[in-house]
């Protein structure tokens, strides 16, 4: 099945797609403030570059679109009709430099926690989440 965008368009929608400050980080990263945690934003030393770091709690998290991080049985982390080749390099690539980041996080005495973004829909779940991973808060 043949795009059905131009190459030019097609570019320009994937230039598009941010990296950083997104909306579901900005919520993650909002519970965390209203519960009173202070934190670093994409830390350039660490592996991964981690999208917010409690050094308090040497705790490094994750906030992770289940579609390009490929969530495991979620809805939204589809494979696209063309180019499936392309798409399955593009996600196994993804996949393992996610793992090695992680691996090296921990190694180096860092707990590394992810939240996925389709989990983000119950803000009753992140307040849950935040609550029992850091309990002596």
């Amino acid at each position: 099945m043949a795009d059905s965008l131009s190459k030019a368009k097609r570019s320009w929608n994937m230039g598009r797609i941010k990296g950083v400050n997104t909306k579901p980080e900005i919520i993650v990263r909002s519970e965390l403030h209203k519960a009173g945690f202070r934190f670093r934003l994409h830390q350039q030393g660490l592996p991964g570059k981690p999208d917010i770091v409690l050094k308090k709690f040497r705790t490094v998290i994750f906030v992770n679109g289940c579609f390009w991080h490929r969530h495991r049985n979620c809805k939204y982390s589809y494979m696209p009709k063309t180019r499936k080749a392309f798409w399955s390099r593009k996600f196994y690539d993804n996949v393992r430099r996610d793992q090695l980041n992680y691996q090296k996080l921990t190694e180096t005495g860092w707990n590394v926690l992810i939240i996925w973004e389709c989990e983000l829909s119950d803000l009753k779940k992140i307040g849950l989440f935040i609550s029992s991973h850091f309990p002596e808060h």
